[in-house]
């Protein structure tokens, strides 16, 4: 038999220590190739043709002068395209979005809707003959404007029940001392990734093969073997490299029509979503109006919270942006409401998004908690500290763990608190109005059923085999480190392999459950592995095999509220002569389970947080109310957060494992985002003595906002 000796990095235990992703070199290099790079012989590329009416009937598409184009080899549409099931429920609990089942009837509900998939021998002749293709619609009248008040409004559960309540809010909220009554709003943001979306099909032997892009290879390949009425052994998806996700890249029209075309045509078809048909096609975090109030007594206890959320979603699916969820872990009250609703709109479909419900949920509730803390004269930080939960407000189940208060302590430690006057207006330097703000975080630590193959090769290594998917979290290098410790080795023992879906089954890439997930299984598998290798005399060449599933050790979990926590700091400058708004420094504490590789987590969160400046100053996609489309759906109009908006964002956490997970972690890929926007709006308002309650603070809402004389005189910095 041979052995393998555990090197230095296995004997001090190789989680927890910080490396450099696995495949780091073969990305800055180029080696990695991306769904959009693969070559195939003989491949054919399709190109997506959008809908330029908002809402209506396609009456005609004229095909035959197209066909005639160069290299043009077929015009897919509601006409000829083939007949898809639909009729299911997928893999996260819901139907497919329409959006995806292509080309099955002429209505259009909304602009950027799909139309047409043109297929030519080139990229380019494709592009060319899509833009000349004529579609000639009926339109139809049409509504895409929320506000609170919309009528079709309705409440929605989404992942969670569509409304919480307990106790007598308005007895509550008369009786309090002081009381927020206050709307926030929050815009639709784009994922807009570095990689676009991308997938090639082809037949192989009879056998349908995807490359793709995607969160979950197996997520894809369940929903093209139903929606193809395929077997599910008969289908198989890789997506070994994947540029960025945050939600978008599941099921998607361009892999579908992409099988349609393959399987017209007898030949490999890609298809790759252009940036501005991503606006349309990629899904999009729907804007929010929240209504939240507040209630307290004179200590500062709440005795009243109500948040009210709602969103937007389209008239042929139901997506809920859950922001009123935050506010049922967090806080609790005598008196506490909760409900999410949405209204159907002739808009393209929202999705996922980074930190979905609780990225704007949080803005709300932070900024309307911040106004609470002000009213009442209580130092935010010692409010918050004041309500925090035993138990779950809501569910009433105990917490797997709640570190926020050490996050807080920790985080006001180190980012000079204690020496904030708490004065809004009164610090000055120069030109810039000075202030800091804070907000709390939480995100939900989950874990789903997923297997996982372990094999001890022949010349003592070990080979880990899961459909896990690695957005660029850096999945690849964590599950190294998870395997090796588990199997007593060292990381350069262990060969990871994942994204394709003939491992398995295993959770996605999603809701910060990944890695937890994924971990889990291989540790499962490993821990088998090492009782089967302690029994065998020797490793046949083939090596031995072992899989695991994790469906019933997690099905014997006991209920309990499972969250990563977080504290958000941020120092602002603001110069209300020109509106400018300049992020100085932040400061993220956080309680997210074990670290299982600091390098690449503290880039998640200072990715996350980076993404809160983001939210907080700059993301607004506006749509023009007459056409349903948005204006300038690219990356010169859809402003980000630049380097020179980004300021020296520290990163720490407190210790904070989870007993019941074997590793101990809970993941870190969301929490970052959570709070960050809130703290920077809240050092908004310190500085300048204005409360904004709609994302993004832009120079002309800085502008157009009446600043107070500063209370005592200005202070020097």
């Amino acid at each position: 038999m041979t052995t393998t000796t555990p090197g230095p990095s296995a004997l001090r235990g190789a989680v927890g220590t910080a490396r450099t992703r696995i495949e780091g070199r073969e990305k800055v290099t180029g080696a990695a190739r991306y769904a959009g790079e693969i070559p195939f012989a003989d491949l054919a590329h399709g190109w997506l043709v959008l809908s330029t009416v908002t809402r209506g009937r396609i009456l005609d598409v004229e095909t035959a002068p197209v066909l005639a184009m160069p290299g043009v080899l077929t015009v897919l549409h509601h006409g000829n395209a083939p007949r898809l099931h639909t009729d299911y429920v997928g893999m996260l609990g819901t139907p497919p979005d329409p959006t995806c089942a292509v080309f099955q009837n002429d209505r259009v509900p909304f602009a950027g809707w799909p139309v047409a998939l043109v297929v030519a021998e080139t990229p380019e002749e494709a592009r060319e003959a899509a833009e000349a293709l004529v579609v000639t619609y009926d339109s139809e009248p049409h509504d895409t404007a929320l506000y609170a008040e919309h009528p079709g409004a309705y409440a929605a559960a989404g992942h969670m029940p569509a409304e919480t309540e307990k106790g007598d809010l308005e007895a509550q909220l008369a009786a309090s001392a002081f009381v927020v009554d206050a709307e926030y709003t929050t815009p639709e943001e784009q994922h807009s990734m570095m990689e676009p979306h991308a997938a090639t099909a082809r037949w192989e032997g009879g056998r349908l093969e995807v490359v793709d892009s995607n969160q979950g290879a197996g997520w894809v390949q369940g929903e093209l073997a139903t929606m193809f009425s395929l077997d599910a052994s008969s289908v198989r998806v890789r997506s070994e490299h994947i540029g960025g996700g945050f939600g978008s890249k599941g099921l998607r029209a361009h892999q579908v029509s992409a099988v349609m075309a393959a399987t017209a045509l007898h030949r490999p078809v890609r298809v790759v979503l252009t940036r501005r048909q991503t606006f349309s096609l990629g899904g999009y975090r729907s804007p929010t109006t929240q209504r939240v109030r507040l209630g307290a007594a004179p200590d500062g206890r709440l005795l009243a919270l109500e948040h009210r959320s709602l969103n937007q979603t389209s008239t042929v699916y139901e997506f809920v942006e859950p922001s009123a969820g935050v506010a049922r872990v967090l806080y609790d009250a005598d008196a506490h409401r909760t409900a999410n609703h949405v209204v159907r709109l002739d808009v393209p479909s929202p999705t996922w998004m980074r930190a979905p419900g609780e990225a704007p949920g949080s803005f709300a509730i932070e900024a309307a908690l911040d106004e609470l803390a002000e009213r009442g004269g209580i130092d935010p930080i010692e409010l918050r500290l004041r309500n925090e939960p035993d138990v779950g407000p809501v569910s009433g189940l105990p917490f797997a763990g709640n570190n926020l208060a050490a996050c807080f302590r920790e985080g006001a430690r180190r980012f000079g608190w204690a020496d904030r006057d708490p004065r809004p207006g009164v610090r000055r330097e120069g030109r810039w109005l000075l202030g800091t703000g804070t907000a709390a975080a939480s995100f939900g630590a989950g874990a789903a059923p997923s297997t996982a193959l372990v094999t001890a090769e022949a010349d003592g290594s070990f080979t880990v085999r899961i459909t896990a998917a690695d957005i660029g979290t850096g999945a690849r290098t964590a599950l190294t480190l998870i395997a090796a410790d588990a199997l007593e080795t060292a990381p350069e023992q262990v060969r990871v392999r994942i994204g394709d879906s003939d491992f398995g089954p295993a959770m996605i890439a999603g809701g910060s459950m990944g890695t937890r997930s994924w971990a889990w299984a291989v540790t499962a598998a490993a821990a088998e592995l090492r009782e089967r290798l302690a029994m065998a005399t020797s490793i046949p060449p083939e090596g031995i095999t072992v899989r695991s599933d994790t469906t019933e050790a997690l099905g014997a979990l006991a209920r309990k509220e499972r969250h990563s926590f977080g504290a958000q700091f941020a120092e602002v400058a603001v110069d209300t002569a020109t509106g400018e708004i300049r992020v100085r420094r932040m400061l993220g504490v956080f309680a997210a389970g074990r670290i299982v590789n600091p390098l690449t987590a503290r880039n998640q969160l200072v990715g996350g947080m980076t993404w809160g400046i983001s939210m907080a100053l700059h993301e607004e996609a506006v749509r023009d109310r007459n056409t349903g489309g948005h204006y300038a759906p690219d990356l010169a109009g859809y402003h980000v957060a630049t380097h020179a908006d980004t300021p020296a964002i520290e990163v720490d956490w407190v210790d904070d494992h989870d007993p019941d997970d074997p590793v101990g972690i809970k993941g870190v890929g969301e929490i970052g985002i959570v709070g960050a926007a809130a703290a920077v709006a809240n050092a908004v308002w310190h500085a300048t003595g204005v409360r904004h309650r709609d994302l993004p603070i832009r120079p002309d809402r800085v502008l157009s906002a009446t600043v107070p004389e500063p209370a005592g005189g200005a202070a020097d910095a």
